[in-house]
C-alpha cells in the first residue's frame, strides 16, 4: 500500500471515526466515509493490548499487503479506518484476509 493511499493525521482518524459508516467482524472493525480526494485511502490501527510494538509492526505489515491486493485505490471512493481486533490472532493470514475482503465488500456496497 503506498503512502499516498494511507490515513495518517490524527484528526482523519478521530474525524472517520466518529462520523463514518461502520462494518465489523470477528477480526477487523472499518469506518469509513467518501473520499476527500480523488483516491481512496485507508488508515490501520491496533490496540497495544494486542502485543509488543514488534508484533503489532508485523500485523500492520500483514494488513497493508492484504489492502493492497483486495483494493483499488485508484477507484476506491472511500477513506476508511481500519482497526485491528484481538480475534485477528486466532485466525491464519488467509483466514484474515478473507474475512477483510468479506468486511470491504459489505461495507462498499
Amino acid at each position: 500500500m503506498k503512502k499516498k493511499n494511507r490515513v495518517k493525521k490524527h484528526e482523519e482518524f478521530q474525524k472517520l471515526i466518529h462520523n463514518g459508516k461502520k462494518a465489523a467482524n470477528q477480526s477487523f472493525v472499518f469506518y469509513y466515509l467518501p473520499a476527500a480526494e480523488e483516491e481512496g485511502r485507508i488508515g490501520i490501527t491496533l490496540s497495544k493490548k494486542i502485543g509488543n510494538a514488534v508484533k503489532r509492526n508485523l500485523i500492520k505489515r500483514q494488513v497493508r499487503m492484504m489492502c493492497q491486493n483486495l483494493v483499488d485505490f485508484e477507484n476506491w471512493p472511500y477513506d476508511g479506518v481500519l482497526i485491528v481486533r484481538f480475534g485477528y490472532l486466532s485466525g491464519t493470514f488467509e483466514q484474515n484476509k478473507k474475512n477483510l475482503e468479506k468486511l470491504l465488500s459489505k461495507a462498499t456496497i
